[in-house]
């Protein structure tokens, strides 16, 4: 109907990319549209809200290279908060979710239904369970859809390291949206690798904190990333944050 889970997804972009504040959104869109996100898209939408402008504050605060990395660590929430803001108000994983515009996340019988690839006009895959004894698709596995296929051989277990595929499969997404393709990111149920993955794209290239980026994803898809993931994105985050304030400095 356009009124909740469509209109949610534009109020969050006019803040995150626009730099609107919740009401600043709503006001921009209400004379052209009416518009009415259920409490629950509110309540996520109010999250997003402060903790964009708790980001702006501390932009706006001069700093110094001098200034300790606790500093830092005390910006950036700890991972029982992290897993608290991942888990509170769970609702069933439906196969498929669009999560950023043209970029989807789903499960392994999407990534197998190429007629549902086909008319979500999906360009390119991203693989998050690659792997002979995981999901054993690959490039040839698609040659009949034309898209571009991308494999991380990843195994869902807080002890394995992901930050390696970090930046490649920020690249692959970012590459394939700037074509103005379509992503669709996956692994066996859409919810801990693939999830990690696309927190990690909107973390390096679309310079989200964590936090904004778990709130954005999570409006239209609940997305669990294991402990061990999550301290990986929280460790991404500091270090993102770290390089973001030099740059500023300079």
């Amino acid at each position: 109907m356009g009124v909740s889970r469509s209109a949610t997804l534009v109020l969050a972009f006019l803040m995150i990319v626009e730099g609107l504040s919740l009401v600043e959104a709503v006001a921009a869109v209400k004379p052209h549209r009416d518009i009415y996100p259920n409490p629950g898209f509110l309540q996520q939408l109010r999250s997003l809200d402060m903790s964009l402008e708790r980001e702006r504050r501390r932009q706006r605060q001069p700093k110094t290279l001098g200034q300790s990395t606790q500093e830092d660590e005390e910006e950036t929430l700890s991972l029982p908060e992290l897993r608290q803001i991942v888990w509170v108000n769970r609702k069933p994983v439906t196969a498929v979710n669009q999560v950023w515009p043209q970029l989807y996340i789903g499960d392994e019988s999407v990534a197998r239904d190429k007629t549902t690839l086909s008319s979500l006009g999906v360009t390119h895959i991203l693989n998050a369970a690659a792997g002979r004894h995981r999901i054993n698709t690959g490039q040839q596995f698609y040659t009949d859809l034309g898209v571009e296929y991308h494999g991380v051989e990843a195994a869902d277990h807080p002890e394995f390291n992901l930050r390696p595929f970090f930046s490649t499969a920020a690249q692959f997404i970012d590459g394939a949206l700037r074509k103005n393709g379509t992503v669709f990111v996956h692994c066996a149920m859409g919810v801990s690798r693939s999830a990690a993955l696309v927190l990690a794209y909107l973390m390096i290239e679309q310079r989200l904190s964590l936090v904004e980026a778990i709130i954005a994803v999570r409006l239209n898809r609940d997305i669990g990333p294991n402990s061990g993931f999550l301290e990986q994105l929280r460790e991404l985050d500091l270090i993102l944050h770290q390089q973001r304030r030099k740059i500023r400095v300079i």
